[in-house]
């Protein structure tokens, strides 16, 4: 899992870009194109806006590849007191909360409000998505039956990506339908990273039968 951050320093607020985790998802292009403008460099303007605006609009960023420093005694990102998971159709999981990415051991990889990560199988840089989904991964993004603890826990999520296989969810999660119309409450679930599953966003196995391999 690569990391490539960028700093633009400005009066107020230090805006913080990890090009390794952008999937071009442009919240922060259509919400302040004064401020984020790929055509310019560099690209982020943090003065050109109030600290109060730009901030709010980094909250939207859903891979987590911007976030910010106040310099002015303002707000910071708050942590939710939910953890949502939100199905992308044809792309990937967004991650909202209190999420940490952990190794089986329990080390912490990334520990973050807002992830997105890879259900397509074909990301370089797993397990955080890169937009591979793009080369033709398909999926409507509904609540395959079942998959979901059923329970009441409160704290943060933990995601683990077991070798060869799924996402590991361990904690309060709610996850919801790319239409927004389906959501299943529990304290934990198995989500396919494999691309493969005929039960998303459920792990079914089949990432055994197309031998799905990473660490």
């Amino acid at each position: 899992m690569e990391s490539k951050v960028y700093t633009y320093e400005g009066e107020q607020v230090t805006v913080r870009y990890d090009v390794k985790r952008c999937i071009h998802a442009r919240e922060c292009v259509s919400g302040l194109p004064q401020v984020f403008n790929p055509e310019k460099s560099p690209w982020v303007e943090p003065d050109n806006t109030n600290a109060d605006t730009l901030a709010t609009v980094i909250m939207h960023c859903p891979t987590g590849a911007l976030h910010f420093d106040r310099k002015d005694g303002g707000f910071s990102e708050a942590i939710s007191s939910s953890n949502i998971v939100t199905i992308q159709a044809d792309g990937p999981l967004y991650m909202h909360g209190a999420i940490e990415v952990v190794e089986q051991d329990g080390t912490v990889l990334l520990k973050d409000t807002r992830i997105a990560l890879c259900r397509c199988g074909l990301s370089k840089n797993k397990p955080l998505c890169d937009n591979s989904h793009l080369e033709g991964f398909q999926d409507a993004g509904v609540l395959g039956a079942g998959g979901v603890k059923v329970g009441e826990k409160e704290g943060c999520l933990t995601v683990t990506p077991s070798k060869n296989g799924p996402l590991l969810l361990a904690g309060p999660v709610t996850i919801v339908s790319a239409s927004g119309h389906e959501r299943r409450q529990g304290v934990g679930a198995a989500l396919c990273r494999c691309g493969s599953s005929q039960n998303k966003p459920f792990c079914d196995g089949s990432h055994k039968q197309v031998g799905f391999i990473s660490d």
